[in-house]
């Protein structure tokens, strides 16, 4: 009881002290918050934007960029921007300093899924089965707005995990050159059945070709 105690009673310290402000704090940023008006989606999507230290307008240095599937703040963007901060940081130099953009999520089921011809999956994803309008909008819109509007260079990486990492697949067999890397974590394969995965054998047929 009394550790209970001693607990609580630092625990409510604790939320008084950073409760406190003080009038010369100033907010920490880590990004921009941007907008996109799809014609493929219909709809507006708003994208979490990372600028490396250094970055500027008006240079003439250009930077990769990371698309980052689930890219909402309360999802994937923050963790994964420091990651990706803290490695280009140059006493660490393990990845290049890079534009990082989060595709916040309106209804990843709808965007993060191809259809599907198993009745159960048709039941308990009501919006499924979107994914070619999703990859149009990253093809046709999102990837010439970022390079029109960012100092970007030819270089580009997808990041996707569980149904993210799911249309990352997609793409991967389908449209490989959209992206010159993939980073595919936990993908949700088992989307109608499996089937993704017959397109494997021929693209890595076309790959092993070049």
């Amino acid at each position: 009881m009394r550790i209970l105690l001693i607990i609580l009673v630092f625990f409510q310290c604790s939320l008084g002290f950073t409760q406190v402000k003080g009038k010369d704090d100033k907010p920490f940023v880590l990004g921009y918050i941007n907008e996109i008006q799809s014609k493929e989606l219909s709809e507006k999507r708003v994208l979490n934007i990372y600028l490396p230290e250094g970055y500027k307008q008006e240079d003439s240095v250009k930077y990769p960029v990371i698309y980052l599937l689930d890219g909402s703040a309360d999802e994937d963007f923050i963790h994964v921007t420091g990651l990706i901060q803290f490695n280009n940081f140059s006493w660490i130099n393990r990845v290049p300093k890079s534009i990082v953009v989060g595709i916040a999520n309106v209804d990843r089921r709808r965007d993060f899924t191809f259809p599907s011809g198993i009745k159960e999956e048709q039941e308990w994803y009501k919006t499924a089965g979107k994914s070619a309008a999703f990859i149009s909008f990253i093809e046709k819109e999102l990837k010439p707005f970022i390079e029109k509007k960012y100092k970007a260079n030819t270089e580009s990486m997808l990041i996707g995990q569980s149904l993210g990492g799911l249309l990352a697949t997609e793409i991967l067999l389908k449209k490989p050159y959209l992206f010159n890397k993939y980073v595919i974590i936990s993908p949700s394969l088992w989307w109608d059945d499996g089937s993704l995965l017959k397109y494997a054998p021929q693209t890595l047929s076309v790959h092993q070709k070049q």
